[in-house]
C-alpha cells in the first residue's frame, strides 16, 4: 500500500492515476504542438518555392512524439513521383555521425582507442602525420586537408588505398588539434581504420550494429548498380535550369564521409535511438556530444560528427549535409525536446532555414538573432575586410594573407568570389552586424550594401591578427 494526503491507496491504482496524467499531459503538449502544423506547411511551401526545390521531407518531433512526418513536391520530376515518408534520399554530411557510431562501436569493443595514433592503421602515412590521433579526426583537428577540391577526380574509382595515398601527399593545414577546419578526408580516413580493425566494410557495420537494431529499415551506403525503391532524384541549379546531379564514380561514392541512403522514417528512427543513447554506451554518447578542446583550452562547438552549440539559451545539437543533389539538415533543440529533419533534394537548398523557421514556429525563443548593427570598436577589421576585397576583385588575393587557407579555397573560391566582386562592384556601405568568438579566432560579420542587393561577409582573424577566415553570401 501507498499513502498520500488521502489516506491509503492500492499501489496498481497509483500507477493507473500517473499513466493517466501522464497520457493527459502528453495529450496536451500534442495538441499544442499540433497547433502551428499549418504554419509549417506554409512556410515548407514558401520555402520550397522561392530557393526552388523540387521536393522536401520534413519530420517533427516534440516530446518524443512525431508531431509532422510529411512529403512535399517531387522526389521525381521527370516521372512525377511525390516525396513522401518513405522517399530515399542522400545524407551528404549528415551520415558523419553514424561513421561516429561505427568508430566508437570499434572502441568499446576494444579495438582501438580514440588517443591512437592513425599511423597505427596507416604505417606508410607521412612522419608529420604521428601526432594525428582518431579524436582528432571525429573532431576535424586533424589539419589533413579536404580531398574533396576542384582537384579530385570524381569520376575516377579510387581505392582505399588510392584515396588514403592522395591525402597522404597533401601537407598538413596546421598542427594536430590546434584548430578546427572540416575534413571530409579525416571522415573517409575513419571509415578505412574500421574496416582494418574490423574486418569489415564500415557500412556493413552499421548495417549490421546500427540500422538493423534501431529499426532504419531502407538505410544503407549509396549504390548505382542495386534497386533502391523510393529512390528520390537529385538535381541542381544551372542558371535558371535545373538539372539533373553530377554523376559520380561508384566505389568513391561509398566512402565514409558521408555516402548513405535513408529516409525520413530512417531519420525517425535515429532521433529515437539518439533520444534513448541506444547503441553505444552512456560515456561514449557523452564524448560524442561534448564540444572539442582545442590545444589552446579554447573549445570550439563541435563534438564527433555533431556540431554542438546553444540556441536561444538552451544545447543545441546538429549537423547538415550537401552532396549530389541533395542537402540535409537534423536539428535537435535539448531544452525543448524537439528535433526537426528536414530532407531536400536541390544542391542549392538552404534546408538549415527550413529547419529554423520550423523551431521558430514551434518556439519563437528558437529564431536565429537577427543581425543587427553594433558598435565598431576595432576599424581596423573594417580596413582588414575592404582590403581583402580589393585584392579579390582584383585577382590579386594570395594564401599569403590568411593564416590558414581550406583546401579548394585557391583557386576555385578565390576565383567564384572575384567573379561576384567584379560583377557587383564595390560596396557603398559596410555595417557591423556581429561579433563573436569561435575556437581561438574572432569572427566578424558585415552587411554590405552593394548597388545590386546587400550581402553578408564574414571575416575571421586568427590569435596572431592574420586572416583565418573569409566568406560572402547574401543576406537571409
Amino acid at each position: 500500500m501507498l499513502l498520500d494526503g488521502r489516506g491509503p491507496r492500492p499501489y496498481a491504482a497509483v500507477m493507473r492515476l500517473g499513466h493517466l496524467l501522464a497520457a493527459l499531459a502528453l495529450l496536451a503538449a500534442t495538441a499544442g504542438a499540433q497547433a502551428p502544423i499549418g504554419r509549417v506547411d506554409s512556410l515548407v511551401a514558401a520555402e520550397m518555392q522561392r530557393q526552388r526545390i523540387p521536393g522536401v521531407a520534413v519530420a517533427i518531433v516534440r516530446l518524443g512524439q512525431v508531431a509532422l512526418a510529411k512529403g512535399y513536391g517531387q522526389a521525381n520530376i521527370e516521372h512525377a513521383v511525390p516525396v513522401t515518408d518513405e522517399t530515399i534520399f542522400q545524407s551528404g554530411s549528415l551520415g558523419k555521425m553514424f561513421t561516429v557510431a561505427a568508430v566508437m562501436l570499434q572502441v568499446e569493443d576494444g579495438k582501438l582507442a580514440l588517443s591512437d595514433p592513425i599511423t597505427k592503421f596507416f604505417p606508410e602515412a607521412p612522419a608529420a602525420w604521428r601526432s594525428i590521433t582518431v579524436r582528432h579526426l571525429l573532431t576535424h583537428t586533424s589539419g589533413i586537408p579536404d580531398y574533396t577540391t576542384d582537384e579530385f577526380d570524381y569520376r575516377k574509382d579510387y581505392t582505399e588505398d588510392e584515396l588514403a595515398k592522395l591525402a597522404f601527399a597533401q601537407p598538413l593545414e596546421f598542427p594536430a588539434g590546434a584548430r578546427w577546419n572540416y575534413s571530409n578526408t579525416g571522415f573517409a580516413l575513419l571509415g578505412f581504420i574500421v574496416r582494418r580493425v574490423s574486418g569489415k566494410f564500415y557500412g556493413d557495420v552499421l548495417a549490421e550494429r546500427v540500422f538493423k537494431p534501431i529499426g532504419m529499415s531502407t538505410a544503407r551506403v549509396i549504390t548505382e548498380a542495386d534497386i533502391v525503391p523510393h529512390r528520390a532524384a537529385g538535381y541542381r541549379l544551372e542558371g535558371a535550369a535545373l538539372k539533373n546531379q553530377e554523376w559520380v564514380s561508384p566505389i568513391t561514392n561509398t566512402t565514409a564521409d558521408g555516402s548513405l541512403y535513408f529516409s525520413l522514417r530512417d531519420m525517425l528512427a535515429w532521433e529515437s535511438a539518439v533520444k534513448r543513447r541506444a547503441i553505444l554506451k552512456p560515456q561514449s554518447w557523452e564524448m560524442i556530444l561534448t564540444p572539442v578542446t582545442l590545444n589552446s583550452g579554447k573549445t570550439y562547438p563541435y563534438g564527433f560528427g555533431w556540431f554542438v552549440d546553444v540556441r536561444g539559451g538552451q544545447p543545441y545539437q546538429s549537423h547538415g549535409g550537401a552532396w549530389q543533389g541533395f542537402k540535409t539538415q537534423f536539428s535537435r533543440f535539448i531544452g525543448d525536446d524537439l528535433s526537426i529533419i528536414v530532407l531536400a533534394n536541390l544542391s542549392q537548398a538552404d534546408p538549415g532555414r527550413i529547419a529554423d523557421g520550423i523551431a521558430a514556429i514551434m518556439n519563437p525563443t528558437l529564431a536565429v538573432p537577427p543581425l543587427a548593427p553594433i558598435a565598431d570598436t576595432e576599424p581596423h577589421v573594417g580596413e582588414k575586410l575592404h582590403r581583402i576585397l580589393d585584392l579579390t576583385r582584383e585577382g590579386k588575393l594570395t594564401p599569403a594573407e590568411f593564416a590558414y587557407v581550406r583546401a579548394g579555397f585557391f583557386p576555385g573560391a578565390a576565383k567564384a568570389y572575384e567573379d561576384l566582386l567584379k560583377r557587383i562592384g564595390k560596396p557603398t556601405r559596410a555595417t557591423l552586424v556581429q561579433r563573436t568568438e569561435i575556437g581561438d579566432d574572432r569572427v566578424y560579420a558585415w552587411e554590405l550594401t552593394f548597388p545590386t542587393g546587400t550581402w553578408i561577409a564574414r571575416i575571421g582573424l586568427a590569435p596572431d591578427g592574420r586572416v583565418s577566415v573569409f566568406s560572402m553570401g547574401p543576406r537571409r
